[in-house]
């Protein structure tokens, strides 16, 4: 299928690893101009390289920028207009991952890791939309996918759980609004993915638990129904064909990418 994105242009935010880095690389395979963006300049380079090749026959274009930062993130967007011409495609994928270590109970969590947590993966991603979208609706056309997580649908992170239903929030309010004009919004929400990281948090939960490596991964699996951990690039397989104009039948909604959720009707 021809998903109808060569030529276009595409920011990646937090492009520089895991799934932002796999979506970028996808975008490339498909012939889009990729303007990829994180906030560590040597990584971004690398990760840079590594689209190139991908899509030889695209533009990519790293800028370090922080989405924490509204204007980084405007310069970042302008600059991105002025080089390549436009943009046509958000992915925001500029937040750190979850399962980063234990999750602290209520008396310890403290008002600044929530606070963090939300400006990073809440704000961060309306400050790109709200700098795309003059852009997209004013040519009438445009897609914003945000990468959240399926910490949205169930409890166990306080922090977790509110920054990814606060994306979702985002999601729904955006594809009303900028819907009239051309523009589609959704919302991906992964579950356990691997990734470069994987590595050292399975390794982490060894040491915790004395399990072998087998039975960390299995322990991870277990709670999907296709018993395995679903890959940074199958993540962005879903989430390349949503940034794309053969789905524009879908905006506003909460897409899950984790290779199902055992025991979970979703209606």
């Amino acid at each position: 299928m021809d998903l109808g994105l060569a030529g276009r242009v595409a920011i990646v935010t937090g492009g520089s690893r895991g799934i932002g880095l796999a979506c970028a690389r996808q975008l490339a395979t498909e012939g889009a101009h990729v303007v990829l963006v994180a906030r560590g300049a040597e990584a971004l380079e690398h990760a840079a390289g590594r689209v190139r090749a991908a899509g030889p026959a695209t533009t990519v274009l790293p800028i370090a920028a922080d989405t924490t930062d509204d204007a980084s993130v405007r310069a970042m967007v302008d600059r991105a207009v002025s080089e390549l011409g436009g943009v046509d495609v958000l992915v925001n994928a500029a937040a750190p991952p979850a399962g980063g270590g234990p999750v602290p109970p209520l008396a310890e969590l403290t008002d600044e890791a929530v606070l963090d947590a939300v400006d990073t993966k809440v704000v961060g991603y309306l400050r790109t939309a709200r700098a795309v979208a003059p852009h997209m609706t004013a040519q009438g056309w445009g897609r914003i996918v945000n990468v959240s997580g399926l910490n949205a649908r169930r409890t166990g992170s306080i922090a977790g759980t509110v920054r990814n239903v606060g994306v979702a929030a985002l999601t729904a309010n955006l594809a009303d609004e900028l819907g009239p004009r051309g523009v589609g919004v959704v919302v991906v929400h992964p579950g356990y993915t691997e990734t470069e990281r994987t590595t050292g948090m399975v390794a982490d939960r060894m040491a915790a638990t004395g399990r072998s490596e087998d039975e960390v991964r299995a322990e991870l699996a277990a709670g999907t129904s296709l018993r395995r951990i679903i890959t940074a690039d199958e993540v962005a397989d879903v989430v390349v064909f949503l940034a794309s104009p053969r789905a524009i039948a879908v905006t506003g909604d909460a897409i899950g990418a984790g290779g199902g959720e055992r025991g979970v009707v979703h209606y």
